[in-house]
């Protein structure tokens, strides 16, 4: 039989009837091509904090491989180690024999979904989660009571109380963006046109908490792609994507999501659907991969998911237009899991903040590791995005720069409340932003925006 450290055999025969449902199983040729060699464990973060070897690609995949020859059920191990992974997929840049270990989270996650039932607290937990985030209107009615809490926040009593929050709620409260009511509830044209030329003709996803707490980067966005000669498209009825749900093994309502979404901009004629955000570029990527055996959609979603670009993509496409005024700071740019390693996008990003004069982009010790943001995984893993998140904290101080860039809101928010936590000085706290906005104030000539 396999094991961890030794060499996969993927011709063994089935011991037992599989543990998986008929439905999208694992493939066992994917699970065949994992060959143990250990290239994943240095970037495994759960195996970097635990050194436990189901908590790496390698130990999953064996794991998997078990349940898909009936030796071990989906309820136990199997569960507690996938749910254990923060789904980065840095094990999928590093590995190299190629092995597709993002195909194989993402058959598995929605088959203990289905088949394992939660605790009546995780249930009700996540539950809540997937009732507010994936809804705009929801988000900017949360925004309002939100707005008031932070400001009574800054009391000491109040303070004290939430520092006695137990884990999970404890997580949710410390990683609130901060809530301005006027960006919450601010609606951007539908239509920009392009300035000078026009070179591009794109349409913008706007997101779901990325539209209602970090609305100045869909601005911003707008902004820079009209300077540089796009003509951007922002319509008002979009709705999520379903990228939570996906990642988190949601199926059913995550794919009607991608269907509502390619059914919304397959009606604008435009060369490319740009995101600003990781997490939802990474999976409307994957709706032709996601759809392809539905017959009714699978050519529809092929075709979508080939015009979709991060705003890092089509900007490093496009000969600078624009003049740069000059931005004198030492800047730190953190890969976003699933812009660097899920869609291998991390050039790009890179060369656009190079063409504002006089900028140094510096690099951080372990770049690849996760900083423990990875969707609801700060959420619903306190304990362990905690370690990461301070362990990404002094990897980001250790360069001393002047301010910190990320493509994705979850990193900005974790990454942002351990560089305070590791800060003893007010004065050293470092501003975050995305990279759009840094691009936006060179264009304009504008002070950089708050952190």
């Amino acid at each position: 039989m396999t094991t961890p450290g030794g060499t996969a055999d993927s011709k063994l025969p089935q011991t037992g009837p599989s543990a998986f449902d008929p439905h999208r199983p694992p493939s066992a040729e994917l699970l065949g091509d994992c060959v143990h060699c250990g290239f994943c464990l240095p970037t495994c973060p759960t195996y970097q904090l635990w050194g436990e070897e189901m908590d790496s690609p390698r130990g999953r995949i064996y794991l998997m491989d078990m349940a898909s020859k009936g030796e071990i059920e989906l309820a136990g191990a199997l569960h507690e180690h996938i749910d254990a992974c923060l789904g980065c997929m840095a094990c999928v840049t590093s590995c190299p024999s190629g092995v597709q270990y993002d195909r194989l989270l993402e058959s598995v996650r929605p088959q203990l979904e289905r088949n394992v039932p939660r605790g009546r607290a995780d249930r009700l937990f996540r539950g809540a989660i997937f009732a507010l985030f994936p809804y705009r209107g929801r988000l900017r009615a949360a925004a309002v009571p939100g707005a008031l809490y932070q400001r009574l926040r800054r009391v000491p009593a109040v303070a004290r109380l939430a520092g006695k929050l137990p884990g999970r709620l404890a997580a949710m409260e410390s990683l609130l963006p901060p809530v301005r009511l006027r960006e919450a509830f601010a609606r951007l044209p539908e239509r920009v046109a392009a300035r000078g030329t026009r070179r591009r003709r794109v349409a913008l996803l706007t997101g779901c908490v990325q539209d209602v707490f970090f609305h100045e980067v869909n601005a911003a966005t707008a902004r820079v792609l009209a300077a540089e000669g796009c003509e951007v498209l922002i319509p008002r009825d979009q709705r999520c994507c379903g990228a939570l749900e996906l990642h988190a093994g949601r199926e059913v309502s995550a794919l009607g999501r991608a269907r509502r979404t390619i059914e919304r901009f397959a009606e604008l004629q435009v060369d490319a659907v740009v995101t600003n955000v990781a997490g939802c570029g990474s999976s409307m990527k994957e709706y032709g991969h996601l759809l392809a055996d539905d017959t009714a959609w699978a050519d529809r979603a092929a075709a979508f998911s080939a015009r979709v670009r991060d705003v890092s993509e089509v900007l490093a496409e496009l000969e600078p237009a624009a003049p740069r005024h000059p931005i004198r700071a030492r800047v730190v740019y953190h890969d976003a899991c699933h812009l660097g390693h899920a869609q291998g996008v991390r050039a790009q990003p890179r060369a656009v903040l190079r063409t504002i004069p006089d900028l140094e982009l510096v690099e951080v010790p372990e770049a690849e590791l996760c900083c423990g943001s990875a969707g609801i995984y700060n959420l619903v893993q306190p304990e362990a995005a905690a370690e990461l998140g301070a362990r990404k904290a002094a990897n980001v101080r250790s360069a001393r720069p002047d301010l910190v860039v990320t493509a994705n809101p979850g990193c900005l928010l974790q990454i942002r409340k351990h560089l305070g936590a590791d800060s003893t000085d007010a004065g050293l706290e470092l501003p975050l932003m995305h990279p759009v906005q840094l691009l936006d104030a060179s264009i304009r000539g504008v002070p950089l925006p708050r952190g």
